[in-house]
């Protein structure tokens, strides 16, 4: 799931969830919803995310 490579980066870092919405301007709602009910987040979003956390998206990428 995105969610568990997202919560791998900000484990990494010691980063919570209201941390990396702060940091990104995310509603910390709207980053619960991806967590608690697996919502997709945009690619937008995502760019968003993966700046935050100082990744590339490819880490983020479902692999096949």
């Amino acid at each position: 799931m995105l969610w568990k490579k997202i919560q791998k980066q900000l484990d990494k870092r010691h980063m919570s969830v209201y941390r990396l919405s702060k940091i990104t301007g995310i509603p910390n709602n709207t980053l619960y919803q991806y967590k608690n009910n697996g919502v997709q987040p945009t690619f937008k979003v995502m760019c968003q995310i993966a700046d935050a956390l100082n990744v590339s998206l490819d880490a983020f990428r479902e692999r096949r």
